[in-house]
Order: C-alpha cells, then sequence, then structure tokens
C-alpha cells in the first residue's frame, strides 16, 4: 500500500463518523468542547474532534479534499511525516478555538478541517500548478487556486456560519500545514517558487 497512513485516516475517520450519526451520546463525547479542555478536561477531544462532523454535506466535502491531496502528499513526503503533519496540525488549528471560547460553556465544534487544510496547504507546496478537477467547476484549476478558493469559503463561513463546525481552524490549519512542511523539508520552499515562476513566465511567452 503506498499510503498506509492516509488510508487508515480516512477510514477511520469515515467509521466514527457514522457512528456518532447514530449515537447522540457517543457523538457529545466526542466533540471538541473549549471549557472544558482549557481547564484541562476532556483534553483528547482535540484529536476526536477531528473524526467526526456536522452530516453528510460537511462529511463529504471534507473527505473529498482529503481524498484529493493526502494520498499523493503522503507518497511525497513520507509515511511518518505525513502521519505527524496530520496529527499535529489537527491539535494545533483547534489551540486558538480553545482560548478563544474558553469562557463559553455552551460551545462546541468538530470536524477534519483543520489537518485537511495542512494537508491541502502542504501539498500545495510541492506541486501548485498541478490541476484539479473540482465539482461543481467546469474545468480544472491548478491547485494553489483551489487552495485560495478554500480559504475564501472557510473565511466567509467562519464569519456567517453558525453551526458547531470550527471554521476558524482552517486558517491555522493552513498556516501549521505551511510551516510544518518547511520544517520537515526546507527545500520545499525553492521548488514552490521555481514552479511558481515558471508557470508564470510560460503565460507570458
Amino acid at each position: 500500500m503506498e499510503a498506509p497512513v492516509a488510508t487508515f485516516i480516512f477510514i477511520i475517520t469515515i467509521i466514527t463518523t457514522l457512528l456518532a450519526f447514530s449515537n447522540e451520546n457517543l457523538y457529545g463525547k466526542l466533540m471538541l468542547h473549549p471549557y472544558s479542555v482549557y481547564r484541562g478536561t476532556n483534553v483528547y477531544t482535540l484529536i476526536t474532534s477531528g473524526l467526526i462532523h456536522k452530516d453528510w454535506m460537511h462529511l463529504i466535502f471534507n473527505m473529498l479534499s482529503y481524498y484529493f491531496f493526502a494520498f499523493q502528499l503522503e507518497q511525497t513526503i513520507g509515511h511518518w511525516q505525513f502521519g505527524l503533519l496530520y496529527m499535529a496540525s489537527l491539535v494545533l488549528s483547534d489551540l486558538p478555538s480553545v482560548v478563544k471560547h474558553k469562557d463559553d460553556f455552551w460551545y462546541n465544534s468538530l470536524g477534519a478541517s483543520g489537518a485537511i487544510s495542512a494537508v491541502i496547504f502542504s501539498y500545495i507546496l510541492y506541486s501548485p500548478m498541478s490541476m484539479m478537477l473540482i465539482m461543481p467547476l467546469p474545468i480544472p484549476i491548478p491547485a494553489i487556486i483551489f487552495g485560495v478558493l478554500y480559504l475564501v469559503y472557510c473565511s466567509y463561513a467562519s464569519r456567517y456560519s453558525r453551526d458547531n463546525i470550527n471554521h476558524d481552524a482552517h486558517l491555522f490549519g493552513a498556516l501549521c500545514g505551511v510551516f510544518i512542511t518547511i520544517i520537515l523539508n526546507p527545500k520545499v520552499v525553492p521548488i514552490f517558487v521555481q514552479q511558481i515562476t515558471m508557470a508564470i513566465q510560460s503565460h507570458l511567452h
């Protein structure tokens, strides 16, 4: 298997989400509760909240985004590197929300969006000009354009959404993906710059 870590995360996320859909008690225990986490209890939800989703649309959107990028990324950066990137970003992307909502007892959040943002932006560093066919867009677009559109959506949802999805985690997850990838492989920066430069030059000529 070329991407065992990405495959395991993909499967366990779908299974856990489906189990939570049919078990409200489990659903509640797995959600991130910043009020509790800030006070040192239910810290495990920094991880488990990334294994469940709000509804079918949330699950499908996140898993499609994951599918497009994660398996190729693991083959590029390595197995343990991918696991480290995903798990670290899952936790780190939630910490700003824990601080922001530390006094909001009724606030909960869920979703793998922070870690998936990290995966997307790590992939974009390596291959910014790879073409992606993202529905419902009728034509393929460069990965870097997808990344920009993804953040625009996240920013909009963070401001106007009134659900339990932790949209704030998208931005912090993206930043985690960039910084962790550069720490793991500093050479990715000139690779990124070179590909962007070559793409611009080819369009100018």
